[in-house]
C-alpha cells in the first residue's frame, strides 16, 4: 500500500508494520464518516503482503474522545447517527490483521470502545480510560458490553461502567485494559516495538491463532450493538441523559433525577 493521506487519516506502511493515523486533533472525534474510512483502510491493508500488524493512532492530545455529542449529526438525530457508527464499527470486528491501539491523552466513551476493539493497547502512565456513558445518562455502546469484560473481567467493567472513573495508564495496564506501558514520551515507539515482535512471527500462523483466540467475537459483538443502540434511545429520551450530555458539553458536575 505504501503511504497515503487524507484530511483525517493517514496510511503508511514499513517494516510489516502499517501506521493508520487518524487526525482529527485535539480530540479526534469519531463519526461515521471518519471511522468507515479507518475500517476501509484496515481492510485494505488485510490484503496487503507488505501489512502483518497495524498500529492505530492518533494526532495530537488524545486519543479519542469518542462521538462529538454537541455536534453534527449526533444533535441532529442522535439515534440515527449511533446507528450508522455502530453499523461501521461491527466490521471493525472483522479486520483479519492484528492491531493495536496506541493511545495517548484520553479513551472516552466510543473512543474507549475503539481502543477496545484493538488486540492490545499501549499507553502511558499519563492516559486516561473512560467509561464515561453513565454521567451522561445513558448505556455504553461501541461492543463495550462485550470488550470490556472480556479485557478486565465482569466485576472491573461493572466497577468502570456504574463509576465512570477514570483509568491511568498503570492501573490500566494493572487490570488488564492495556499491555504495555510505554515512557513518557515513548508511546509510538513502544508500540512499534510490540508490532515488530508480532511481525517477526509467521504471518498465517498469527492470522490462524487469532481467530481461534477470538472465536466468535464479531458475532457476539454484532447483538451486543443492536442491545446496546436500543437502550441508548430509550434512554436519550430521559430528563437524566439530557442533563448528563448538558452537564458534559458545560463542563459542570451534572445533577440527576432518576427520570
Amino acid at each position: 500500500m505504501g503511504s497515503e493521506t487524507s484530511t483525517d487519516l493517514s496510511v503508511s506502511v514499513a517494516d510489516g508494520v502499517a501506521l493508520l493515523e487518524m487526525r482529527r486533533p485535539p480530540a479526534n472525534h469519531v463519526d461515521e464518516s471518519l471511522l468507515t474510512r479507518v475500517i476501509d483502510a484496515a481492510c485494505a491493508l488485510d490484503d496487503d503482503s507488505a501489512c502483518r500488524v497495524i498500529i492505530l493512532a492518533s494526532e495530537g492530545k488524545h486519543f479519542c474522545a469518542g462521538a462529538d455529542l454537541g455536534e453534527g449529526d449526533f444533535v441532529r438525530d442522535r439515534p440515527a447517527a449511533a446507528q450508522a457508527l455502530y453499523r461501521c464499527a461491527a466490521r471493525l470486528f472483522e479486520v483479519r490483521t492484528p492491531i493495536i491501539a496506541a493511545v495517548q491523552g484520553s479513551a472516552v466513551g466510543g473512543g474507549l470502545g475503539l481502543a477496545c476493539a484493538a488486540d492490545f493497547r499501549v499507553a502511558e502512565a499519563s492516559t486516561r480510560f473512560v467509561a464515561n456513558f453513565a454521567r451522561l445518562g445513558f448505556h455504553q455502546g461501541f461492543g463495550l458490553s462485550v470488550t470490556l469484560p472480556e479485557l478486565v473481567g465482569r466485576q472491573a467493567a461493572a466497577d468502570l461502567l456504574l463509576t465512570a472513573r477514570r483509568v491511568g495508564g498503570e492501573e490500566a495496564v494493572h487490570i488488564g485494559l492495556a499491555d504495555r506501558l510505554a515512557a513518557p514520551g515513548q508511546l509510538r515507539e513502544t508500540a512499534r516495538e510490540l508490532a515488530l515482535q508480532i511481525a517477526g512471527s509467521a504471518p498465517l500462523a498469527v492470522r490462524s491463532i487469532r481467530r481461534t483466540l477470538r472465536g466468535d467475537l464479531a458475532s457476539r459483538v454484532r447483538q451486543a450493538l443492536e442491545h446496546e443502540l436500543a437502550e441508548q434511545i430509550e434512554l436519550w429520551a430521559t430528563h437524566d441523559s439530557a442533563e448528563g450530555i448538558e452537564a458534559s458539553l458545560q463542563r459542570r458536575a451534572p445533577v440527576f433525577r432518576g427520570e
